[in-house]
């Protein structure tokens, strides 16, 4: 069997700008219907999320039936347990939160990718191997993995040129929300001292040719961002879409 292939990873490496939904509600039947919405990726979160690390596999196998959506897994925390066990079960695509230097970038590279080069453990029955049925799958599974990387912090902004230019890593992605927080202006995500740290992180990637993503569910803001030059851009949170048609129905009656 063929090493399955991250249509996501090959649309960042050819400059496609890709829209993608998160998925924060659990089980599997929310991230299948998001998969037939017509968005191009769908995020698993499992950091803010009540997601545990064990429904993941099953999210996966419900976005994988839809061929024109990727899904997007980020674990709770860069940490390399966490992601042997999600890429084992068959993820292509990762977003690890609050990366600060680029020595946390190079462990989240390490963590996905087997020796000598990392350190990621081998197990050779899992939905990654389509269960030892990849021919050559430890040799070449660094080929569709991607690797993204969250910056949302004062600090992290400060040293995105270093960390953008880890090898390894695929695209950075610019958390808003912390941003807003570490620098002073919490929820206020659209101050215009938070929006110019943005906007200067977004230019400064495009220079080093590194793919930029970011989630804002405004789609001013969405536009502002993509027209800036995200290629792939987040703009809908399924809990957030829930609650604001449940009580827009609701309001329709006195």
């Amino acid at each position: 069997m063929e090493l399955p292939k991250n249509n996501f990873k090959k649309n960042l490496i050819n400059g496609v700008h890709q829209l993608g939904i998160w998925n924060s509600i659990s089980g599997n039947s929310v991230p299948e219907l998001l998969a037939t919405c017509g968005f191009d990726w769908v995020l698993i979160d499992t950091e803010h999320a009540p997601v545990e690390t064990v429904e993941i596999q099953s999210s996966l196998q419900s976005i994988a039936a839809y061929e024109n959506v990727s899904a997007v897994v980020r674990p709770a925390a860069n940490d390399p347990i966490l992601i042997k066990r999600i890429l084992d079960m068959g993820a292509l695509t990762l977003l690890l939160p609050y990366i600060q230097s680029a020595r946390e970038a190079e462990d989240a590279v390490s963590s996905v990718t087997y020796g000598p080069n990392g350190l990621r453990g081998m197990a050779g029955m899992t939905r990654a191997t389509r269960y030892g049925s990849v021919e050559n799958y430890f040799k070449r599974a660094s080929e569709e993995i991607c690797l993204l990387v969250q910056v949302e912090t004062t600090e992290a902004i400060e040293q995105i040129e270093a960390i953008a230019l880890t090898p390894g890593i695929d695209g950075v992605f610019i958390g808003p929300a912390d941003l807003s927080a570490s620098m002073g202006y919490p929820g206020e995500i659209d101050h215009p001292k938070v929006v110019k740290a943005i906007m200067d992180a977004i230019s400064k990637l495009k220079s080093l040719k590194m793919p930029s993503g970011i989630l804002t569910l405004d789609f001013d803001s969405a536009n502002r961002y993509i027209s800036a030059g995200t290629t792939f851009t987040a703009v809908g949170v399924d809990m957030v879409l829930l609650a604001e048609s449940t009580r827009n129905l609701r309001n329709q009656f006195t």
